[in-house]
């Protein structure tokens, strides 16, 4: 089985991948800071990743109409993107 989500994952392609985690890790972030920060630092950082995480993912949907074969990276994990 993780041979078979391996190969998926690398016909899919690194880059969406990197993106996707980015976006994930970044939107992660903006949540913790907009919890444990308080005051004006957390707003702002909460807003900062917010940010970044919403401008990954405009990236991520321009490279996604640029590859004809992309079907979605939770189709591609779950197997129904081939």
């Amino acid at each position: 089985m993780a041979t078979s989500v391996t190969a998926r994952l690398q016909d899919f392609g690194t880059r969406s991948l990197l993106t996707h985690a980015i976006m994930a890790v970044a939107l992660a972030g903006a949540v913790a800071s907009g919890l444990v920060v308080e005051g004006e630092l957390g707003r702002i950082s909460f807003v900062a990743l917010l940010n970044f995480t919403a401008g990954v993912w405009v990236c991520q949907s321009i490279h996604s109409i640029g590859n004809p074969e992309y079907k979605g990276v939770i189709n591609v994990v779950r197997g129904n993107g081939d």
